[in-house]
């Protein structure tokens, strides 16, 4: 089916199941917390992107939930398709460009400090920029768009490491990119122990 819009945007989650996300910072807060936390970062994401006026799309690790709390008449839903990350996230785009649409970002579900303005600044760019990039602050990405496929960027990286934004970066050197203003992703403890709104998780 094409698409009436020409913006897209892919949101990867993982479904929230104890012990299977957050792994890293569970080691310190335990499995339970982790989930806790993770379940507020996913609220946070859906209150960040539902009034967005771009076609949304919820891609999930595992399986599709219909009664979660992605709303059904607000996200499309569709289920993670690939080996890796990366085979994961290219299978989404080159299905968004299949659809017909112009401009595809992917964010994951887990930043809170992502906001509204940071994906409607990326949309706006992509009119001028071919590639829009998110740099978190621990090496990564937390968005990243384009308005052209290339495959390129989803391959040889080592990801959930501190190298992939470099790598993305070098496949991309002869595109126009623009970067976005770093922000911090949730992974370790340290990432939010002196945070004001994660301190009702870790004083329990």
């Amino acid at each position: 089916m094409k698409s009436t819009s020409k913006n897209l945007l892919l949101i990867f989650t993982r479904n929230p199941e104890l012990g299977k996300v957050k792994t890293r910072l569970a080691k310190d807060v335990g499995d339970e917390t982790a989930l806790e936390i993770y379940k507020f970062l996913i609220e946070h994401t859906v209150n960040v992107t539902k009034d967005l006026s771009v076609e949304k799309e919820v891609h999930y690790s595992v399986k599709i939930r219909e009664n979660d709390l992605w709303d059904n008449t607000i996200f499309s839903k569709k289920l993670q398709q690939g080996e890796d990350l990366g085979e994961r996230m290219q299978y989404a785009f080159e299905q968004g460009f299949k659809a017909g649409y112009q401009n595809i970002i992917i964010i994951g579900s887990d930043l809170y400090d992502l906001n509204k303005q940071d994906i409607e600044e990326a949309i706006v760019d992509l009119q001028e920029y071919d590639a829009v990039v998110g740099p978190a602050e621990d090496g990564g990405y937390y968005l990243l768009g384009m308005n052209f496929l290339t495959s390129q960027v989803f391959k040889n990286k080592n990801w959930g490491t501190d190298s992939v934004l470099q790598d993305t970066l070098k496949d991309l050197k002869y595109k126009n990119v623009k970067l976005l203003e770093p922000r911090n992703d949730v992974d370790y403890l340290e990432d939010i122990q002196d945070v004001a709104i994660f301190q009702k998780f870790l004083k329990k």
